[in-house]
């Protein structure tokens, strides 16, 4: 099974590295751009073939090493 998962920061958070994004595409010409929110996308495959069994370690993974749950949002999605 895949996880594909989806880290953000919190509303709030400064993201610097949004805002030179941003800032970028401001010199690109792209003056449009309001504002630019980065994150970390993850991939990880696990051998659970339990659905809930699966979401539980995901769990596990996210809260304990991939998203620093105090500035970040995490979400993902589970493929057979």
């Amino acid at each position: 099974m895949k996880a594909k998962i989806h880290i953000t920061l919190k509303n709030g958070v400064l993201d610097p590295q949004g805002r030179a994004i941003a800032g970028a595409l401001h010199n690109m010409g792209f003056s449009e751009v309001e504002d630019v929110k980065q994150g970390k996308y993850i991939e990880v495959e696990v051998k659970e073939k339990d659905r809930k069994k699966a979401e539980a370690a995901i769990e596990k993974m996210c809260a304990g090493l991939l998203a620093n749950t105090v500035v970040e949002n995490y979400k993902y999605e589970l493929i057979d």
